[in-house]
């Protein structure tokens, strides 16, 4: 959802746009706010103007930013059922780029962002996996190679770069290429994301530098200090379900009381569930989000988790009350349950065809 300041340019004719009230919204860095009108235009939603049309449609629910999982391996699973799943956006984690770049744009489709290939030291995780399809791996070789690799990714349109650190699973990368890796990733302007596993891997993943963690670090819990210097200068994606699928497990107690001290400590906490490893729901995952209540975060936390990409002009629908910022997660589990994802042209050409509910519109809106 665009927000007030999206619909600024002239390219946001109102010639074309739709008036309409909705019953709550909640804004990233807003919060909530109640009985609203807003308009719908080729761009997405922004607040309502003094010369927009009147309204002529309510949508009786609130409406959201699209929601994002930031971990999810589109090769190993139905990218299509996790748009009905409520997910408007997504960020593939590791896969072929030529392919990943086939899907970015498909009508039906969350929208995509994605890392491209795995890139991890030759003969390293997940090199000899056999979920791995061909091209979602590239083995580095040296910081040569590194520069060559990350410029390949780039290239075919990642949004950033994926690198492994798992010594238990095979050879690792080496410092320098590492280095040499994040480097050349910072001169394209580009977040590294890290798999991180293995004891003393999240304390180099934060010495070298990484941005974004792909899962709240498991294998140990780590100490107070170095949760703090985390939260100063990472994210950490969630993916507390994936440990075990309902049935909890050591690794999620530890990432659950790792991410519990990263949260308090005012570090930013992202959504996923590395959609494709194991028996996940397709879409939003209620066992993730009552794992993030576990680790203390508010519905209003979750909803920042859950809204960490621009998703474009897609924006989110819930249809009846919202369950309000102090909701349990219970309550905001089960109110999510009916979230759809929306376009403008969803409002501007085919009103009722997206199972909204729609109803006369409330002039006393503001």
């Amino acid at each position: 959802m665009t927000g007030g300041r999206a619909g600024s340019s002239g390219a946001d004719s109102t010639a074309s746009a739709v008036g309409l009230t909705v019953d709550a919204r909640w804004e990233r860095g807003e919060g909530w706010s109640g009985p609203t009108a807003l308009v719908a235009t080729a761009r997405g939603l922004r607040s309502a103007r003094g010369a927009d049309p009147a309204p002529d449609l309510h949508l009786a629910g609130t409406v959201l930013p699209g929601l994002t999982d930031a971990h999810v391996h589109l090769a190993l699973v139905d990218p299509a059922a996790l748009r009905r799943g409520g997910l408007a956006a997504v960020d593939d984690l590791g896969g072929d780029p030529r392919v990943l770049a086939g899907l970015t744009g498909t009508p039906g489709l969350p929208a995509v962002r994605y890392a491209g290939a795995f890139l991890t030291a030759p003969g390293g995780y997940p090199s000899d996996r056999s979920w791995a399809p061909p091209g979602a791996v590239e083995e580095v070789a040296g910081p040569e190679r590194a520069v060559v690799a990350v410029d390949r990714q780039v290239a075919a349109g990642a949004s950033f770069l994926k690198v492994v650190l798992h010594p238990g699973a095979g050879p690792e990368l080496d410092d320098e290429t590492l280095g040499a890796i994040l480097a050349r990733a910072r001169a394209h302007g580009r977040p590294v994301v890290a798999h991180v596993e293995g004891e003393g891997q999240a304390r180099r993943a934060h010495e070298a530098g990484i941005d974004r963690l792909a899962h709240a670090p498991f294998s140990e819990r780590l100490p107070d200090d170095l949760v703090g210097a985390m939260a100063r200068t990472q994210q950490w994606i969630s993916t507390l379900d994936v440990h075990g699928w309902a049935s909890p497990t050591r690794e999620q107690d530890v990432a659950i009381d790792n991410l519990t001290r990263f949260a308090a400590a005012g570090g930013t906490v992202v959504y996923g569930t590395d959609q494709g490893n194991g028996p996940l729901p397709a879409g939003i995952d209620p066992r993730e989000l009552l794992a993030l209540g576990a680790a203390g975060l508010t519905a209003d936390g979750q909803l920042r988790a859950l809204t960490s990409t621009p998703t474009g002009a897609a924006f989110t629908y819930v249809p009846g009350e919202a369950p309000g910022p102090d909701a349990s997660p219970e309550d905001l589990v089960a109110w999510l349950a009916r979230a759809t994802v929306l376009v403008p042209d969803d409002l501007t050409h085919r009103p009722g065809s997206a199972g909204l509910a729609l109803e006369t519109p409330r002039r006393t809106h503001p």
